[in-house]
């Protein structure tokens, strides 16, 4: 008996990468669904090109939401997350369908070759990459987590070989303004963790910290001027979170 396959991807304001992505899967999946956060651009419009099945949401949703809607619409054995910026490659289609023929777990864990600013990078965390993707649909019981979400899910997770395609990072403007929206949402969730007063000296170790982990503990720059560049916006991302948290902190005890 054949094990079928629904692909969830989730999507906002995803006109220029999502019809690639499409394009990657559409003579794979037994089954497309997109999970749609209030999308103002054209991806609907592009969406409806193919043969999908789309939910829209009305509002602006947490990324573990968005999935947990995915598997609540999902009706085959098993499912596949794949992100609008994500590419899938033969050699991965070939392997999940021999998994899921024969598995040996309810959940895997695919690696990424990432690409930053258009270059291919392999150091500073950026490869394997391995994300949470490939799941046995009634072992999933949800997705938590307002920020980076985590599946919860029956047994151990098992590891792939073959990669996919992530082309994040394309731009600085993008990247400036995606640090510029997650960071708000990273100081709040840190605030009302409790976090410690943010004094300059913290905001410093942080940053020094941060550039130490991603330049010379995992090596990114071995990835040349594009390995410093993503280096250097990390530890500028921190500091933009750890400002606004102190901003948050300082006017709440005003």
């Amino acid at each position: 008996m054949k094990k079928e396959i629904s692909v969830i991807i989730i999507t906002r304001n995803e006109e220029k990468m999502i019809e690639d992505c499409l394009k990657s899967i559409a003579d794979w999946a037994d089954e497309i669904l997109i999970i749609d956060d209030a999308s103002s651009d054209k991806t609907i419009e592009i969406v409806k090109k193919y043969k999908v099945r789309t939910k829209l949401l009305p509002k602006k949703s947490t990324f573990s939401q968005l999935r947990n809607e995915g598997l609540k619409e999902a009706k085959t054995d098993w499912i596949f997350y794949l992100d609008a910026d994500e590419r899938m490659n033969d050699g991965l289609k070939k392997e999940i369908r021999e998994v899921i023929s024969n598995p040996q777990f309810f959940a895997y864990a695919i690696p990424r070759r990432n690409f930053y600013l258009g270059k291919e990078v392999h150091f500073g965390g950026a490869y394997p990459d391995y994300v949470k993707r490939l799941f046995k649909r009634d072992k999933l019981s949800r997705w938590q987590g307002d920020l980076h979400e985590e599946p919860i899910f029956e047994g151990q997770i098992g590891h792939l070989q073959e990669p996919m395609v992530h082309i994040t990072h394309r731009d600085l403007s993008s990247m400036v303004n995606k640090t510029s929206d997650w960071s708000q949402e990273e100081a709040r969730l840190l605030y009302e963790a409790k976090h410690p007063p943010v004094t300059w000296w913290r905001i410093l170790r942080i940053m020094l910290t941060e550039f130490w982990h991603r330049v010379f503990r995992l090596k990114g720059w071995r990835d040349g001027t594009v390995g410093w560049i993503e280096a250097i916006f990390q530890v500028f991302s921190r500091f933009i979170t750890y400002a606004r948290l102190w901003e948050i902190q300082n006017k709440k005890s005003k």
